[in-house]
């Protein structure tokens, strides 16, 4: 909404060229070749003064409100690229591909020192620390879903206080920080003699402090990087403007990139960094994840004029319980119609910053949130734990819209998870040698790191130009009906992993832990888990970031962390409960340790009967969501209204 420009509070000269412009978008920018001048020193400076003193260096959005005295939001700079952005930097367009390269630069680099450490923690804990394999497999899981519990604290901070940058530069600092202090634990503490932990040479005996600072220091490095992934995903998309057509398809795609970004950082770290830390050179390893986080601070603090920033909304939480308890309190109201609904008038809503969402007709009982009665009183703004306005009422309704959605991908999560570790158990008791060379069960992943790779470039230049042209949706598939065949396909990798396990135990060597099969057999079940994960976690962060409201953006990203947190849980849970069932008596149950004598086939295709289960509540889960519909403010009407009152 452009407001009159107040000149009361600015004394001076002001000269002001006005001329009317129509919209003509390059490639990249939606550029706008005329526009409002302002040249007055004393206002730029008052300006200047103002920005400066905002937690971001700037604010990028064409309905972010403008706090303080200064009433005009559309004032625009020589050469700016949006509307809306702060007057700061204003030769140069902000936002587009240049800056989203640098996120994803950023997540390459993060990423590689993350599973730095974390691809080979559980050799650490064995080798280094001399803990037994079930303890390090339960402490490896537990540090593993903190690090995804942590992306939901981040995505509030960053919805609700900080903003995406502030947030993601508190947060990589942390990383940093907690890499920092691994690495000097390690070498001074820990690797003692040096190069122990290998085949040959055992560590001594760990000391307590050594152990304790260990715990810290990994669990700094799951607080920054979970805290900071789902704030960079979002602050990715911010840089494209959705009322662009160009700049949405931009947008989607960066999902696919973002994703593609992860598994070639990770793609490093389970080759070259695996191989040394395996061979006892773990400090070395932990210096080389330092390095390449700094490196990804570094670079991303670089970017900082050039972005495109839009700023924090609010505690979103507190406006999702001020629904519930204004459509409790008026449980007996029968709720109004929709045009008699509470709203604030004009294009913006009472969320500082945020779009108006209108109306829908489903999850009525919170309509009486927004439902006007005469204990209300006169004072209607300052009432919300009585009275919301339609746009809150409809932020709590897309999050009760969007957990069916969600709690279904938390299976598919189950799927992921095993790839790290039944997978690896059953690579190795099979045969993994290739002529005198030992191949690791762990290193089976780069099947899945480049089927990811593969997939996204076949998605995106291959099947979106294909379906597009059945469907109509220059897009493609919509993220939910991906995010549906990507569920298919990861019961298939379950399927093909209980074959392998069934021809494997075919060829079981008597006498002997391992089986003759190659370990070659895998190669399908990663490919296939693979191909899912860009479906099913890629559609996940374009329909939650896409599909929240602008005041919980990074709340819709952490959804998708949160969902493989949770796998880890459920995968451990239904674990124990297996083997609860299937171990009595003289029998060992299905996952026994020696998996020569169990039935890892069924676990398997246990799994996949769940995926199937889950597919079919997916599918009702999906037919049933309506999409959020964002009221666009008539900015035409508004140009000429400002146009007409200057």
């Amino acid at each position: 909404m452009t407001k009159n420009l107040n000149l009361a509070d600015s004394p001076g000269t002001f000269s002001f060229v006005v001329a009317t412009y129509s919209s003509s978008p390059s490639p990249e920018f939606d550029t706008i070749p005329e526009q409002f001048i302002l040249s007055v020193t004393k206002f730029r400076k008052r300006i200047k003064q103002f920005f400066m003193a905002q937690m971001e260096p700037g604010i990028a959005n064409s309905h972010t409100a403008n706090p303080g005295n200064f009433d005009a939001i559309q004032v625009r700079g020589e050469n700016d690229g949006y509307r809306g952005q702060s007057p700061t930097n204003d030769k140069k367009c902000k936002g587009g591909w240049k800056t989203a390269i640098i996120l994803l630069v950023n997540q390459a680099l993060a990423t590689l020192a993350f599973f730095g450490v974390g691809v080979n923690l559980v050799l650490f804990l064995t080798r280094v620390l001399r803990q037994d394999s079930a303890e390090a497999a339960n402490n490896v899981s537990k540090w593993t879903g903190t690090v995804y519990i942590f992306s939901l604290i981040g995505a509030f901070l960053s919805d609700s206080y900080w903003g995406r940058y502030l947030t993601c530069t508190i947060f990589q600092i942390i990383f940093v920080v907690g890499l920092g202090l691994l690495s000097l634990t390690s070498w001074r503490f820990l690797i003692n003699p040096a190069g122990c932990s290998n085949e040959e040479t055992k560590c001594r005996e760990p000391s307590s402090v050594g152990v304790g600072v260990f715990y810290l220091s990994i669990y700094l490095v799951a607080f920054g990087y979970g805290g900071h992934q789902p704030t960079l995903a979002t602050f990715g998309a911010d840089q494209f403007d959705e009322k662009n057509e160009k700049h949405r398809n931009a947008r989607e795609a960066f999902f696919s990139y973002f994703y593609f970004a992860l598994n070639v950082g990770s793609l490093f770290s389970n080759t070259i960094l695996v191989y040394y830390e395996d061979s006892g050179m773990w400090t070395m390893g932990f210096l080389v994840s330092l390095a390449s986080a700094i490196t990804a601070l570094v670079s991303y603090l670089a970017g900082y004029k050039k972005y495109r920033y839009v700023k924090a909304y609010g505690n979103p939480v507190k406006r999702v319980v001020q629904v519930c308890v204004a459509a409790f309190r008026k449980c007996k109201v029968q709720s109004s119609t929709e045009d008699q609904l509470y709203e604030v008038d004009g294009p913006e809503s009472a969320i500082k910053g945020s779009r108006k969402i209108m109306h829908s007709s489903d999850l009525r009982f919170m309509d009486k949130a927004a439902t006007i009665t005469e204990k209300d009183g006169d004072d209607l703004k300052n009432n919300q734990w009585r009275l919301c306005t339609v746009t809150q009422v409809e932020e709590a309704k897309c999050v009760l819209r969007m957990l069916p959605v969600w709690l279904c991908t938390i299976i598919y999560s189950v799927v992921f998870t095993q790839m790290a570790s039944l997978f690896v158990e059953q690579g190795d008791v099979m045969d993994n040698k290739i002529g005198n060379f030992h191949l690791p069960a762990a290193s089976m992943s780069v099947f899945d790191i480049c089927s990811v790779l593969l997939s996204t470039g076949i998605y995106r230049r291959m099947i979106v130009p294909l379906a597009g042209r059945f469907t109509g949706n220059p897009r493609g598939l919509t993220e939910l009906q991906r995010m549906g065949v990507g569920l298919i396909i990861g019961m298939l990798s379950m399927i093909a992993a209980g074959v392998t396990e069934i021809e494997r135990l075919k060829l079981v060597i008597p006498g002997k832990k391992a089986s003759s099969l190659t370990i070659f057999w895998q190669v399908p079940q990663y490919v296939l888990v693979g191909a899912s994960e860009v479906l099913v976690y890629v559609g996940q962060l374009e329909f939650f970031n896409g599909q929240a409201p602008d005041g919980i953006k990074s709340f819709g990203s952490s959804l998708c962390m949160a969902s493989i947190s949770l796998g880890n849980y459920v995968s451990s849970i239904l674990v124990y409960i297996v083997m609860g069932i299937t171990e009595r008596g003289d029998n060992p149950g299905w996952i026994p340790n020696n998996l020569n004598v169990g039935h890892l086939d069924r676990f398997y295709f246990l799994i996949a009967i769940l995926t199937a289960l889950d597919f079919v509540l997916y599918f009702f889960c999906a037919r049933w969501y309506k999409s959020i519909n964002i009221e666009e403010a008539d900015t035409e009407n508004q140009d000429k209204e400002i146009v007409s009152k200057v």
